[in-house]
């Protein structure tokens, strides 16, 4: 192991590279050692997460080593190739948490408890906070009440931070269509807001917390 690690801090950037990018026993060893590395980086960067153990972090690194061996054209060594490669297990291993936190939440209850609500805990004065209720409270009835009961559930789901690909396997669909829903949902929301004689400093002050 003691072995496993020196080798892997010796590698420079050309070596990772050529030896990821091999086949057979030196590709392997690589990939060993960048294992071990990234397990080591996410344990330190995960400690305090919720659902996180041993067993998801090294889910989360099989998928970041597919990720890494599919994008090594993309790395332009600006940095050292673990630090590159770390970055990318972290975003991995984020999207995975947000998966885990959303995969029982229903669509149902994200539409039945989304809001639009402005938090006043900076308490604006009362010509702001009217301001931020009237424009938050038409985003919701254009929401509820002139969309379709999919782009809603897409939307709202989008909002409220539900990742895309959980949004589509909720509503047994795909990225793509999911991407399209929500398209569609902003630009009808934009019209109407539009319609109703909002501009966009309006829509942009009502989320000023």
């Amino acid at each position: 192991m003691v072995q496993a690690i020196m080798e892997s801090t010796v590698r420079d950037n050309e070596k990772w590279l050529t030896q990821l990018r091999s086949r057979g026993a030196e590709q392997q060893s690589a990939l060993s050692d960048l294992r071990k590395a990234l397990l080591r980086g996410l344990r330190g960067a995960m400690s305090s997460r919720a659902y996180v153990d041993e067993s998801f972090l090294e889910d989360a690194v099989q998928d970041t080593l597919v990720l890494i061996l599919d994008r090594l054209h993309q790395f332009e060594g600006r940095s050292r190739f673990l630090t590159w490669a770390t970055s990318i297990a972290i975003r991995v291993t984020m999207s995975k948490l947000r998966r885990e936190h959303w995969k029982d939440v229903s669509l149902e209850e994200v539409i039945a408890e989304s809001g639009f609500m402005p938090d006043d805990k900076d308490n604006p004065g009362p010509e702001l906070q009217f301001s931020q209720n009237a424009v938050l409270h038409k985003m919701y009835s254009i929401i509820r009440n002139e969309l379709t009961d999919k782009q809603k559930a897409a939307l709202l789901a989008e909002l409220k931070g539900i990742p895309m690909d959980e949004i589509a396997r909720h509503l047994g669909s795909n990225r793509n269509a999911v991407y399209k829903l929500t398209h569609d949902a902003r630009k009808r929301l934009k019209q109407g807001l539009e319609s109703a004689g909002y501009a966009a400093t309006d829509i942009n002050a009502a989320f000023i917390a």
